[in-house]
C-alpha cells in the first residue's frame, strides 16, 4: 500500500465542512495520529489555536514537524481524549467552537512492527497504542480468564468462534506464555473450522480488533468523551466523530441521538416534569460516508462513517 493511501486523512472535506471552522475559533483535534486533518484546520486558522490530543507519542512526535510552520496556533498535548475536561482545564479554554474525533487505528502504529498491532508480521504482544500504559496484550492473553477471553472475542471482535478461541488460548498457555502475534495467529487458526479459514478476511482479524480495544479500553474511552463532549463546546459549536466499526458507531449514534432529545415525560403527562432540554441538534440524521472518488484513492475509507452534531 502506498504512502499516499496509508496517511490519507479519512472523509477530509466533509470535516472541514461540518466543523464549519472561524478563523479566530478555538478547535480540539482529540485524535492527531498523522496529522492530516490538523494541518488542514490549522491552515484555517488566523488568530485562531488547534490543540491536538494524541496518547501515542510516535504520533505527537512525528505532527512536530509536520506541523512545524503554524507552532503560533497549534498545541500538541499527549494525552487520552477521555480526559477531555482536564485537557482543556490545562489550556486554559472553558469551551471550543468544534471538536473532530477520528476513531480509526492510525496507519504507523498497525505498520510498525513493533508495536504488536499486525497478525501480519510476528513481533512481541503489546497493542499499547500509549507506551506509557502497563496493560499490554501479553497481559490480556496469557493471564485474563477463559470467560473474560471468550466475552472480548465475542464483544469487541464480533467472532462467533470465540468459545474455541478463548478456550485454545488457555489450552496453550497451560504449556508456556504465548510471546508473540505470530504464535497467537497459530492458536487462532488451529482453533477455527476448515471453512473460517477459506473466508476472504485473516482468520485473526477479528481476534485482534477485539485484543487491541480490551488493552486500551477504546470503547470505554469513546462513551467518556461523548459524555464530556457536548458541555464543552461553545453554542453553535460542532463535533465531529468518525468511527470504522459497528461497535464505535452504535456508542456515537446513541450518545448524540440521547443528547439531541428532550423531554423524556411519558407522553400523556400534561406538563413537562423531567426538565431535559436537548444539548446538541443533529446536523445530518444519517452518518456521511466517503464519496467513490475517496474510495478509489483511499480504500480505508470504505468503513467510515461520519456523524456531525452542533451544540443548541
Amino acid at each position: 500500500m502506498s504512502e499516499s493511501y496509508t496517511h490519507a486523512p479519512v472523509l477530509l472535506e466533509e470535516c472541514i465542512q461540518g466543523l464549519a471552522i472561524k478563523p479566530e475559533g478555538i478547535y480540539l483535534d482529540g485524535t492527531l495520529g498523522r496529522a492530516g486533518h490538523a494541518l488542514e484546520i490549522a491552515r484555517r486558522l488566523k488568530g485562531g489555536r488547534l490543540i491536538c490530543v494524541d496518547r501515542d507519542q510516535a504520533a505527537l512526535a512525528a505532527a512536530e514537524e509536520r506541523l512545524a510552520g503554524m507552532r503560533d496556533r497549534v498545541e500538541l498535548v499527549h494525552r487520552n481524549f477521555e480526559e477531555l475536561d482536564k485537557i482543556l482545564e490545562e489550556a486554559g479554554v472553558d469551551a471550543v467552537d468544534g471538536m473532530l474525533f477520528d476513531l480509526g487505528v492510525s496507519s504507523p502504529q498497525l505498520d510498525d512492527p513493533a508495536r504488536g498491532f499486525s497478525y501480519q508480521a510476528d513481533a512481541p504482544l503489546d497493542m499499547r497504542m500509549d507506551q506509557q500504559e502497563t496493560l499490554t496484550a501479553r497481559t490480556v492473553v496469557n493471564q485474563w480468564p477463559q470467560e473474560e477471553l471468550r466475552r472480548i472475542l465475542y464483544q469487541y471482535g464480533e467472532e462467533r468462534y470465540a468459545p474455541a478461541i478463548a478456550g485454545a488460548i488457555v489450552r496453550a498457555r497451560d504449556k508456556g506464555p504465548i510471546e508473540t502475534t505470530g504464535a497467537l495467529v497459530e492458536i487462532i487458526r488451529a482453533a477455527m473450522p476448515p471453512q473460517a479459514l477459506r473466508e476472504k478476511q485473516h482468520p485473526a482479524k477479528r481476534s485482534f480488533q477485539a485484543v487491541r480495544i480490551a488493552v486500551n479500553d477504546e470503547l470505554g474511552a469513546v462513551e467518556r468523551m461523548l459524555t464530556a463532549a457536548a458541555p464543552r463546546l461553545r453554542r453553535g459549536g460542532r463535533l465531529c466523530v468518525i468511527s470504522f466499526h459497528s461497535l464505535e458507531d452504535r456508542l456515537v449514534k446513541t450518545a448524540l441521538a440521547e443528547q439531541a432529545r428532550g423531554c423524556t415525560c411519558p407522553p400523556d403527562f400534561p406538563v413537562c416534569v423531567c426538565g431535559k432540554r436537548p444539548q446538541l441538534r443533529l446536523v445530518h440524521k444519517k452518518p456521511i460516508t466517503a464519496s467513490a472518488e475517496e474510495l478509489e484513492r483511499n480504500p480505508r475509507a470504505r468503513s467510515a462513517k461520519l456523524r456531525i452534531a452542533e451544540k443548541l
